[in-house]
Order: C-alpha cells, then sequence, then structure tokens
C-alpha cells in the first residue's frame, strides 16, 4: 500500500470520527436538496449519515432499475440513497478502501432493506481501492451509472479510474461525480501534505488537466452540472495553498461512442416531456449547468445534446425533432469550457439552451 493511500485511510478511518471533524468546507455539501432525497436522507441509519464526506449531490434523474456502482462509498450514505431510488429491481455496488467506513456501512444493510420495504438487500459494499478497480471483476459494460462523491482526488491513478469506469458502463450509461479541483496544478510538495490530502485538496487536479484525462477516457464532451468555490476558511491550509483556487464541480461524462469534440448544428431540438419524477419537481430537467429544460417547451440542441438524450435513458422522456443529415457547422455559443472563475452552486441563473 502506497503512503496516498496509509494516509487516506489513517484521516478517514481514524481521525475523523464524524463530518464535523473537517478542518474545511470541501468535503462538506451545500447542495440544496429536494423534498424527495430529504426523506429519503430521514429513512438512513444516523450513524451512516454522521460520517458521510462528500462535496455535491451525486444522484442524477431516472434511476430506477439501474445497476449502479459508487467509487469511495465511505458509511454508504449516497448508496442507501441509491437504493432507494433504483428500486428492487436496481441494485448498489460501493467499494471503500477503509475498513471502519466499510464496518459502518455494512452493519446497516439489513436496516435498511426493512426501512426501503425490500424482499432482499439491493446493496452490497466491497472492499477495495478505487486506483485497482480491475480486481473488483466487475464486466465490461456491465453498468448503467458509475457515481463517486469527493473521492477521486484521493486516488493516485486518477486516469486509470476513469479508463476503468469507460469499460464498465453500457453503451449509454454515465459517470455522475463531483469531486475538488483547483485553478492551476497543485505543488508536488503540497500533494503530499497529509491534512491537505485528507480535506481533498492536495489530490486535486487542475480542471483543464481532468477534462484532457477524461477526453482520453473516451469521455468526449464534459458536462459541468454544477460547481461552487469553496471557502477554506482556515488559516494554516490558506497559507499553504495561497494562490491556488478551489471548486466543488459536479460532472457528468456520458459514455456514447459518436460523440463529437464539438457541439455541431445539425437543425435539432428537443420537448421534455416532464415524465421524471423520482428527483423531485417533473416540470424541469438539468442535463447541465446550460441545458436547463422547461417541459413542454422546445429547444434547440447541438448533436452532442441530442444523443445525450437520445440515447441515454432520458430518451423515453423527450421528444426530439430532426437528425444528423444536415450539418450547419458549429452550435452558437457551445463548443467552449466551462469558466472556471464563474462555477456557482446556483444552477438556476443558468441558461436554458446552448
Amino acid at each position: 500500500m502506497s503512503d496516498v493511500h496509509s494516509q487516506v485511510q489513517d484521516y478517514y478511518g481514524k481521525q475523523l470520527k464524524t463530518s464535523a471533524d473537517l478542518k474545511t468546507d470541501a468535503c462538506k455539501t451545500t447542495t440544496s436538496y429536494t423534498t424527495d432525497i430529504k426523506k429519503i436522507i430521514g429513512q438512513i441509519h444516523d450513524e451512516v449519515v454522521s460520517k458521510y464526506y462528500g462535496c455535491g449531490l451525486t444522484i442524477p434523474d431516472a434511476l430506477a432499475g439501474l445497476k449502479v456502482l459508487d467509487l469511495g462509498s465511505g458509511s454508504g450514505r449516497d448508496c442507501y440513497i441509491l437504493s432507494k431510488l433504483v428500486g428492487q429491481q436496481g441494485s448498489v455496488i460501493g467499494v471503500d478502501m477503509t475498513d471502519e467506513q466499510l464496518a459502518v456501512a455494512n452493519r446497516h444493510v439489513d436496516y435498511h432493506t426493512e426501512k426501503f420495504g425490500y424482499e432482499k438487500p439491493n446493496v452490497q459494499f466491497l472492499k477495495g481501492n478505487i486506483d485497482h478497480l480491475e480486481n473488483l471483476n466487475i464486466a465490461d459494460q456491465s453498468l448503467d451509472l458509475i457515481v463517486s462523491n469527493c473521492v477521486i482526488n484521493l486516488a493516485e491513478n486518477k486516469q486509470g479510474i476513469l479508463n476503468q469506469a469507460f469499460r464498465m458502463l453500457k453503451e449509454g450509461g454515465e459517470m455522475y461525480f463531483s469531486d475538488v479541483y483547483a485553478s492551476r496544478r497543485v505543488p508536488a510538495n503540497l500533494q503530499k501534505d497529509p491534512v491537505l490530502l485528507g480535506e481533498c485538496l492536495g489530490g486535486a487536479l487542475y480542471w483543464n488537466d481532468f477534462l484532457d484525462m477524461a477526453k482520453k477516457a473516451g469521455f468526449n464532451d464534459p458536462r459541468m452540472v454544477e460547481g461552487r468555490v469553496l471557502g477554506i476558511e482556515n488559516a494554516d491550509i490558506e497559507a499553504k495553498t495561497q494562490g491556488i483556487t478551489f471548486y466543488s464541480i459536479t460532472y457528468r461524462l456520458m459514455k456514447i461512442s459518436n460523440l463529437e469534440h464539438a457541439c455541431e448544428d445539425y437543425g435539432q431540438a428537443v420537448k421534455y416531456n416532464g415524465t421524471i419524477t423520482d428527483m423531485g419537481s417533473p416540470n424541469v430537467f438539468t442535463l447541465d449547468d446550460h441545458h436547463v429544460f422547461e417541459a413542454g417547451r422546445i429547444y434547440p440542441v447541438c448533436g452532442n445534446s441530442y444523443r445525450m438524450l437520445n440515447e441515454t435513458r432520458y430518451r423515453e422522456h423527450f421528444t426530439f425533432y430532426g437528425d444528423f443529415e444536415t450539418h450547419f457547422g458549429l452550435f452558437e455559443g457551445c463548443g467552449q469550457e466551462p469558466a472556471m472563475a464563474e462555477a456557482s452552486s446556483d444552477s438556476s441563473e443558468a441558461a436554458s439552451c446552448c
């Protein structure tokens, strides 16, 4: 086991007793939960909730019946939320390398099976290192969804994780995850600082390096769902990291083999039918921070956005107009990477189309 892995295990297994012990807000979620999610969290065992360390809400829409993998599942809070949303016909696998966290998660499997009214558990927890996902023996193209909540920054082989995620996902599947990113590459000496590492800052990727890694793995056109600037509010840590701005960002990576590198215009449009109900109001569907669809309204979209809706589990919830027969050039306003300085937790300010 590497020094990094040992430090992470020690920090999350022994030094942190509850989320209140964190020294910054990097591994704390500030996202407003929907009423439905709040109800599910209210059903989750107190011990599981108290040992939750996450920086976002890694729960997308339309989850019924899906097969899901949670990378770095910790005490199991997100797994149990997903367990409820995928239903008895779906399944959830959580993987973590910290014995203390796994013990909490496993201790409450029967509790949540009964609480959700299931005949048998639909969630399991595996001990494993996400740097070596190949050792989990999960088959190629066997998963519908992979999530992770503020954990990939703790890993050493980030490119390998993205490569393995692409391998395990079915065509049309997605990786939906929150993590911490930096405005510049974190210096090597800070990457090894045990407190910065444990607080999810030392291992934070420079956001442009992440985008390059995602595309190299096969995830063309990564989409940012929401983001916020992190307020460190710790004098010692602020002094060490002076000049670096950190962000909590939720990304959506779609496994669609024919996504293009830019947003191209084929004269297409979509209409959201208002039929997704598992995450709150069915009146609005958010694909990313600049694609927010009101039910019943027709929106022009680029070819990639069309495919992300038409070639995934979201297809049944939309009406589609147009095809790929005629190309009109670059979609106006698209093809730009997200401006990290403008990352905000308020997705309501996002535009409704490309």
